[in-house]
């Protein structure tokens, strides 16, 4: 069973933080309520997040305040933050949003489609690095003599291992594959091109570790691609 990627909604407003949840609540992903940039900051303390939504105006800390909070630790710098705002003060102000660390930075009201869509997309690169770790681990597991157990009560020789996570990488590859021409086709955000970049090379470097695993192809472990 899939694990549901979490989506943080960072609004002061109730009525804000409801509409967003009927906006995604077709994506089928776990929804996270954060009325205060203080409260958003707790939850990323201990759940880990696909996407951050994150309103512009709240009393107290703002968002451009919380963002930065974020970005300043390492177990969060590297979650997208989608800036919501009610207010257009010019480039200028958008600008001081994509300085925050914002992936985007839409203004209200905006188009609920758009909104899901660009959503969506964090999720989808969010569920493909879960499942690259996934096979690393795996593959770290072979390669460290973890005598081929895979899973409790389940024992297989190190071929038929390796033969079943080439077949795991290779659907993840392929859902890689089809993201990126999607996002191509779409002419989505550089952010998100970026991040399906660097999920390609990860992937092509879990593939060369594995092709080095195959009998005839040379001796010693090889490394793992960084998880990071």
């Amino acid at each position: 069973m899939v694990q549901k990627a979490k989506i943080l909604l960072v609004d002061d407003r109730p009525e804000n933080l409801l509409a967003l949840e009927a906006i995604l609540s077709a994506l089928d992903q776990t929804l996270v309520r954060a009325s205060s940039g203080e409260e958003a900051l707790k939850a990323l303390l201990t759940d880990d997040f696909a996407v951050i939504l994150l309103d512009v105006q709240m009393p107290g800390m703002d968002g451009f305040e919380t963002a930065a909070h974020i970005k300043r630790r390492e177990r969060t710098r590297d979650i997208p933050i989608i800036f919501l705002t009610a207010i257009n003060h010019g480039p200028h102000h958008t600008f001081r949003g994509y300085a925050a660390g914002a992936v985007d930075y839409i203004s209200k009201p905006f188009d609920p489609w758009v909104l899901r869509a660009k959503v969506s997309v964090f999720v989808e690169l969010y569920m493909k690095n879960c499942q690259l770790r996934e096979q690393a681990a795996l593959l770290r597991l072979q390669l460290e003599g973890g005598g081929g157990k895979v899973a409790v009560g389940e024992t297989k020789e190190p071929a038929g291992l390796l033969a079943e996570l080439s077949a795991r990488l290779a659907a993840v590859e392929e859902q890689a594959e089809a993201l990126s021409k999607q996002l191509d086709d779409d002419s989505a955000d550089a952010a998100a091109v970026a991040t399906a970049a660097h999920l390609e090379r990860k992937l092509t470097g879990l593939r060369r570790a594995l092709d080095a695993l195959e009998p005839g192809t040379g001796s010693g472990a090889p490394s793992l691609p960084s998880q990071n």
